[in-house]
């Protein structure tokens, strides 16, 4: 069980914020949706919109989205859906054919298709319109890869991940930058560097290294779920859906 009595993070308010593995993240998401009926296209939209509402602090008005096929990129098409409501989307970059995106992720997109928003696939024939969506933001959305990473990210994730990285526009990551394994922080090939962080739920135990802004963004998952995961855990949102993290002395 995670102990808070030594919290890796904090609140501003100096609320104590347990910190967890990909493996723990894994089976506290197992919980919320096969024991408590939570579905993940809920969880996506939580994280879709404070994601947006984080991305849209600044004047940004050109925000692409880079979206990977699993439940991290479905995070970010949901975000991408309400940047478009607020007129701050430039375009959505797909890491591969909208074909391939299946579960919730497809649903996020297909919601975009609907809107007749502009999808950019990075596909050998359009990687030149790719990287010019990415390099021609303002902004950009780091929802690539999640905390599932084994390995250095793939060949066309990794291109898309140097794209983001010679981009001269600052990058807001969802959950953990993409190419960070997210149990120990180390990065075994092509690696994001955010101004940004909107980590899920609870922090990974892998944003511990790193330096840059954290946000916690409240997922609605109940203290139930955690305890049921063997994960000691007190709700440290009061009344908002995401908090601004320190590292605990």
């Amino acid at each position: 069980m995670l102990r808070m009595d030594s919290p890796a993070f904090r609140t501003t308010d100096g609320e104590p914020v347990p910190t967890v593995t990909a493996a723990e993240m894994a089976e506290v998401d197992r919980v919320t949706v096969e024991e408590f009926g939570l579905g993940i296209v809920q969880m996506m939209e939580h994280a879709g919109r404070t994601l947006s509402r984080i991305a849209i602090e600044n004047d940004a008005a050109r925000i692409t989205v880079v979206a990977g096929g699993g439940g991290n990129g479905g995070g970010g098409l949901a975000c991408a859906r309400h940047l478009a409501a607020r007129d701050r989307l430039h375009r959505v970059v797909l890491d591969r054919s909208p074909e391939e995106y299946e579960g919730a992720p497809a649903t996020q997109l297909r919601l975009l298709e609907r809107m007749d928003i502009e999808l950019v696939e990075a596909a050998p024939t359009s990687e030149d319109s790719a990287t010019a969506a990415i390099t021609d933001a303002d902004r950009i959305i780091d929802a690539l890869i999640g905390y599932g990473l084994t390995g250095p990210p793939r060949v066309v994730a990794a291109k898309l991940i140097a794209a983001i990285e010679s981009a001269s526009a600052p990058v807001t990551a969802l959950d953990v930058p993409s190419g960070v394994d997210a149990t120990t922080g180390e990065a075994p090939g092509a690696v994001v560097d955010p101004e940004t962080t909107v980590t899920l739920a609870v922090p990974k135990t892998g944003l511990l290294p790193l330096d840059h802004r954290l946000v916690c963004a409240d997922l609605g998952i109940p203290a139930s779920v955690y305890a049921a995961a063997g994960i000691e855990y007190t709700h440290p949102f009061g009344d908002r859906f995401s908090v601004d993290l320190s590292r605990a002395e």
